[in-house]
């Protein structure tokens, strides 16, 4: 199993977002950015079309829109290694299917009060599963440990499946995630509000190896 860290942007602004892309690039070789509507998210971000990573980099597109299908063209502009998508958004399976249809790896993210039974119709065909555990549209939040049992039945379903985590992530719980089934660890918080994130980018790589 790899089990890979994501050093996550949540932005506000283009230049703030310049600004943790450039910072996490320096270090981190696979990336998860995200994009907020104001409408699914409280939040908004920098937008899909005006938005850009060094090709050496992975960048997985977390997408919490209400509306993906109007964001399509501009995400397949970029070419990412992964798009996330919202269980709550509208017009799911369609978007999953142009996902494919574009041969484009795509998850689905699932909220704290979302039951798995959203992925019945998913979990064959999809990449990967998000738990989020966050505040969305924000970094830091607490990693709510009760949804390891999402985990637990998501690996269930289909134990081949991607599964990442988003929302809390620090050193002295990365390991309990990792035990329960997660691979793909999306960290913000940790990393961003450290004095050295390289420092606490490369502490957490070393934990889960």
């Amino acid at each position: 199993m790899n089990y890979k860290i994501c050093p996550t942007v949540t932005a506000y602004s283009i230049e703030e977002y310049k600004k943790q892309i450039h910072l996490i690039t320096a270090f981190a070789d696979r990336i998860h950015i995200d994009f907020m509507d104001g409408q699914l998210a409280p939040t908004v971000s920098q937008s899909v079309h005006e938005s850009w990573w060094p090709k050496k980099v992975k960048a997985d597109i977390h997408l919490m829109y209400k509306y993906p299908m109007k964001v399509l063209d501009d995400i397949m502009n970029h070419h990412p290694n992964l798009v996330i998508v919202h269980s709550e958004a509208d017009h799911v399976s369609s978007f999953v299917h142009e996902l494919h249809e574009h041969r484009t790896k795509v998850g689905i993210a699932l909220m704290q009060d979302t039951s798995i039974d959203k992925l019945n119709h998913f979990i064959k065909v999809i990449d990967h599963v998000l738990v989020f555990s966050g505040k969305l549209g924000h970094h830091g939040g607490t990693a709510d440990l009760e949804l390891l049992k999402k985990v637990r039945s998501i690996k269930s379903l289909n134990p081949d499946i991607e599964i990442g985590w988003d929302g809390g992530i620090n050193d002295t719980n990365i390991i309990l995630l990792k035990d329960a089934g997660v691979n793909v660890f999306n960290v913000g918080g940790f990393i961003h509000s450290s004095s050295n994130p390289e420092d606490a980018y490369r502490k957490l790589k070393e934990l889960i190896q």
